[in-house]
């Protein structure tokens, strides 16, 4: 069993270091899916080019420079729960909150070191994730989820999305969840896709000075409008 705290990214690592590492981090994975090292660290692999571009993009705003400077947290250990309950239901906080009570998970957490930009952009689109699922409306079981990937794809163009979508489609295919036939599936993958491309780009967003924004308005400012379901 490869050690996770032996694992690392060297900077301005080749292609063929990223692919290496990112097989490493797929076997820890395989035996551990939420090690808090491996999953930053293999999105870090796969998604390089792509931070770097959001990079560059954050840095042409003043509020995206405040951010890569800052690297706020959006942890559990920087999370209080029970205040953001607290807050009026419907604002942002008292949503975020309720998500983790309901689906009885717990905020992201990980011992990843931050040492650039980069790392910060990668930790961010993680722990951005569960925010998404609350402005998006896109549910949690597996086709809200893959639904949720595709609309990080047009949004981000995130590789580690397009990895996903594919296991994911293949298990659809294999084992036809109930209630949703392959191509209605599609439809809704296309959708998300679309949705997301025309939605401004979230990454980049405070989320953290926006706790008692309604949710509604949050997702009216960041967010296309979802298709209508028939």
């Amino acid at each position: 069993m490869i050690d996770p705290n032996t694992l690392s990214l060297p900077d301005n690592a080749p292609l063929f270091t990223r692919l290496r590492v990112a097989l490493q981090c797929l076997q820890v994975l395989k035996q551990d899916p939420g090690n808090p090292i491996c999953g930053p660290l293999l999105n870090t692999c796969l998604d390089l080019n792509v931070y770097e571009s959001l990079a560059q993009q954050l840095q042409r705003s003043e509020e995206g420079r405040r951010l890569l400077s800052e690297r706020p947290s959006l942890q559990g250990k920087a999370l209080d729960l029970t205040a953001l309950e607290r807050l009026p239901e419907g604002s942002l906080g008292h949503e975020f909150a309720r998500y983790f009570r309901d689906n009885k998970i717990s905020p992201f957490e990980t011992t990843f070191e931050i040492k650039n930009h980069i790392d910060f952009i990668g930790k961010r689109y993680r722990e951005t994730h569960d925010l998404l699922h609350v402005l998006t409306g896109y549910a949690t079981d597996v086709v809200g989820e893959m639904e949720l990937q595709a609309y990080v794809l047009g949004n981000l163009g995130i590789h580690t999305a397009k990895l996903i979508l594919l296991f994911g489609t293949f298990g659809q295919i294999k084992e036809r969840q109930p209630g949703v036939g392959l191509s209605e599936y599609m439809r809704r993958l296309r959708a998300a896709y679309l949705r997301g491309r025309a939605s401004s780009q979230f990454l980049g967003f405070w989320f953290e000075h926006h706790w008692e924004t309604p949710v509604a308005t949050l997702s009216a400012r960041l967010c296309a409008p979802a298709e209508r379901m028939n």
